[in-house]
């Protein structure tokens, strides 16, 4: 994400089956991950100031959630809690500062933002990750915090850096209580996803230093050096979460977005040929390790650089990242909060982020991007968003599938109809009986073809829509009047395994 402050620049598809892969933007993948950071975090995308109504909040998250489906976009990274506040009802922690506009008050009775973006974002068939920061507590020297918030009420939980309050990530207290937070909402929402970005210990600030000399003098757990140490306590909460939500939830997928370098060269044999800041050594981050021990679903590095980029080039490090997944999958985090900045020339270049998903395609082990964030879509970046509706992202994709976690194909939907109405094609169904892992269905893909079109599953441009929800009937009110049309439905289950299809059923309008 964007460093504090908040504007300032940084210092700076599971592998697709084979019918599925593709590497040109003409035929785009049938899967791929296409996700969008909303953060909320001072109002950077929504709401787009606090004290808003409810109507105007769902209004404004309405507007931004087709916005992304029109480009093509299947996640949504909502960050659901900025420092240590909450943007969902069923919390332990105070409403967030940035709904209302004083921390601690809740919106109108009977509205759960969270519960709300879940319910859009799967009609529209995105996924929504639930995105949290672990360890940050307050944004500025001078916050107003609520007397339930953790900084008043274990205040020996915190060290200041650069004014700002986070969670000391060396007492196990503290990776106790954040592991429970965020279960809270593994367990309360139909999150599809548990994301965290690259906040872990503090960025360096000149003349600033950890104060956490008295944790790691309590708790070393033998380690000599407090580098490694702090090391080891990140890798504890990564480790502890990963078990955590998937002994909850086994479909619920974990996933880190971690600074774009985890080691130069110089500094490791085994890190990239670059010469940027290094998450292993500066942010206490060891990211390779967390994908190479499985502890992380995906693995979503921020690399906001060009092509052109001397210390860290785009390609340089996608390539090295697609070197080191170690069979999870890999989504790309995007800058499209760059293009057009004046700082690189590289970023006037129209074709920059286009180029950078082609390149992306060209890979088989790399499943798609990630793009901060969700307002640069309707600013700065509205031509990459044309770029995306109308050649990259032009047909739907389907998110890549997780076989680690689950690779039990659902049963095809039953009794699939169709009848011609006034309003449009009329199709039915019945959800499919349950498959040996005891699901049924959790959104469904609808396929329509021309009259004399090859019938199949494979070509994403016969999409019709996608829902992640149990509907059981759809109005195709596109289809033209005097026109034949055959339709295919097929089941997905939560991890978006793909049923086979049943029909085809023909119907002239």
């Amino acid at each position: 994400m964007l460093k504090t402050g908040i504007y300032g620049l940084l210092l700076c598809l599971i592998i697709p089956s084979a019918s599925f892969a593709q590497n040109t933007s003409k035929i785009a993948p049938k899967r791929e991950f296409r996700g969008v950071w909303v953060a909320t975090v001072s109002n950077i995308d929504w709401p787009s100031k606090p004290g808003l109504s409810v109507d105007q909040q769902k209004q404004e998250l309405i507007g931004l959630l087709e916005r992304h489906k029109a480009n093509g976009m299947n996640a949504i990274m909502l960050q659901v809690r900025p420092a240590a506040d909450s943007f969902y009802a069923k919390s332990r922690e105070p409403w967030s500062q940035w709904l209302m506009g004083k921390q601690g008050v809740a919106p109108a009775p009977g509205y759960d933002p969270l519960e709300f973006a879940i319910k859009e974002a799967h009609y529209r068939g995105m996924e929504l990750h639930a995105w949290f920061n672990p360890y940050r507590a307050t944004m500025s020297a001078n916050a107003i915090t609520h007397p339930n918030h953790m900084t008043k009420q274990r205040p020996e939980w915190f060290f200041t850096y650069a004014g700002k309050k986070q969670f000391d990530p060396g007492i196990p207290e503290v990776r106790d209580y954040i592991v429970q937070v965020i279960l809270d909402v593994v367990k309360g929402y139909d999150v599809d996803g548990i994301h965290f970005d690259d906040y872990f210990y503090p960025y360096k600030v000149e003349g600033q230093r950890i104060n956490d000399a008295a944790t790691f003098n309590k708790y070393s757990d033998g380690f000599a050096d407090i580098n490694d140490w702090r090391r080891n306590n990140v890798n504890l909460l990564i480790k502890k979460l990963d078990d955590s939500i998937h002994f909850y939830k086994s479909y619920v997928k974990f996933g880190v977005s971690p600074f774009g370098i985890w080691r130069n060269k110089s500094e490791d044999t085994l890190g990239s040929a670059t010469n940027g800041l290094s998450n292993y050594a500066e942010l206490f981050a060891d990211s390779r390790k967390w994908v190479q021990e499985g502890w992380v679903d995906y693995i979503n590095p921020q690399i906001y650089f060009s092509f052109s980029r001397r210390v860290a080039p785009f390609g340089t490090l996608v390539d090295w990242w697609s070197n080191n997944t170690f069979g999870r999958h890999l989504y790309i985090g995007q800058a499209a909060y760059l293009v057009n900045q004046r700082s690189e020339a590289a970023w006037s270049i129209p074709s920059q982020i286009p180029d950078q998903v082609r390149y992306i395609r060209n890979n088989n082990r790399v499943q798609g991007s990630v793009y901060f964030s969700s307002k640069s879509f309707s600013t700065i970046a509205r031509a990459v968003g044309d770029s995306l509706k109308n050649d990259l992202y032009k047909y739907p994709a389907l998110p890549p599938q997780m076989p680690w976690l689950d690779d039990v194909v659902p049963n095809a939907p039953q009794q699939f109809s169709a009848e011609a109405m006034a309003d449009g094609v009329h199709l039915k169904w019945i959800k499919p009986i349950k498959a040996s892992d005891g699901e049924t269905a959790s959104g469904y893909v609808l396929y329509r073809f021309e009259e004399g079109e090859g019938i199949g599953i494979l070509n994403p441009k016969n999409i019709l829509r996608i829902s992640f929800e149990e509907f059981t009937s759809y109005i195709d009110t596109n289809a033209e009047i005097g026109k034949r049309y055959n339709y295919l439905i097929t089941a997905l289950d939560r991890l978006k395994n793909e049923s086979e299809p049943s029909g085809p059923v023909g119907i002239q309008r």
